[in-house]
């Protein structure tokens, strides 16, 4: 049987209070939580607000602002772009499973190094693979993107013709009356 949902209330004064633990923790204690695999929620102490997503965003800030970005201005600046727009939940998905399929492979490789290698650290053979699953991956990427990009351009452009065709002929239609009713 899974273990319950771990509970964190957030309070006014910022500060987070575990449940489980009866204790006040920090952001750091929540990524530790993280990292460990632990399920948890948070919510507003007072009106039961869900706040989980807003804390693990505190935490990326944080942890972007702290060293090497994960994230360039540009990608984040892309992001800004889906929001509002006809993609956006398309995009979150797809994002998800890509994250998903990227874990999942690490795991495997995690597992075939240590039967390979033994349970010691291996760290530098999985960075040397990583490095050339990358490069492979990039022009992967880049070309699949470039397919959708071009697909939705053209879908747009047949878009944009049908409309221009369909307003042509409702104002054709209305040409030919007026020109009998003189």
């Amino acid at each position: 049987m899974s273990e319950p949902l771990r509970l964190i209330k957030k309070y006014p004064n910022r500060r987070l209070y575990d449940t489980k633990a009866s204790a006040y923790i920090t952001l750091g204690d929540v990524k530790d939580l993280v990292l460990k695999y632990e399920a948890f929620k948070v919510v507003d102490a007072k009106s039961d607000e869900d706040l989980t997503r807003s804390i693990l965003l505190q935490i990326i800030l944080e942890e972007e602002s702290a060293g090497v970005p994960l994230f360039s201005s540009e990608l984040l600046s892309g992001f800004i772009r889906f929001y509002g727009s006809a993609t956006q939940s398309m995009l979150g998905k797809y994002l998800e499973n890509n994250m998903k399929t990227f874990v999942d492979f690490q795991s495997k490789l995690q597992e075939q190094s240590r039967a390979m290698y033994g349970a010691g650290d291996h760290s530098h053979l999985q960075a040397d693979f990583w490095t050339q699953f990358l490069n492979f991956q990039q022009p992967a990427m880049q070309s699949m993107m470039s397919a959708y990009m071009d697909q939705s351009k053209k879908m747009f452009q047949s878009m944009q013709d049908r409309l221009q065709t369909q307003t042509r002929n409702m104002f054709s239609g209305f040409q030919s009356s007026q020109e009998e009713d003189k």
